[in-house]
């Protein structure tokens, strides 16, 4: 899970700064239901562990338009 992302960010250019880890095998921004709007928060999913784990090592923190994006794990 993705959270601190600009509301103006779109999925391509989530997806492009992910794919720095590894071939990202999907990218999904959040949307409230009522409104449109994104949430700020989104799920990016990987092939295996060992690459969600690199970036989740090497992306947290990253600067994204003056925000710094917080990865961690969502767990099912």
């Amino acid at each position: 899970m993705i959270g601190n992302i600009p509301y103006e960010a779109t999925e391509e250019q989530l997806k492009e700064i992910f794919t720095q880890a590894g071939p990202v095998v999907s990218f999904r921004l959040v949307y409230d239901r009522e409104t449109g709007k994104p949430k700020g928060y989104g799920f990016c999913e990987y092939q295996d562990v060992e690459t969600a784990q690199s970036a989740m090592r090497n992306l947290n923190n990253h600067d994204f338009n003056g925000r710094p994006l917080r990865v961690g794990v969502a767990a099912w």
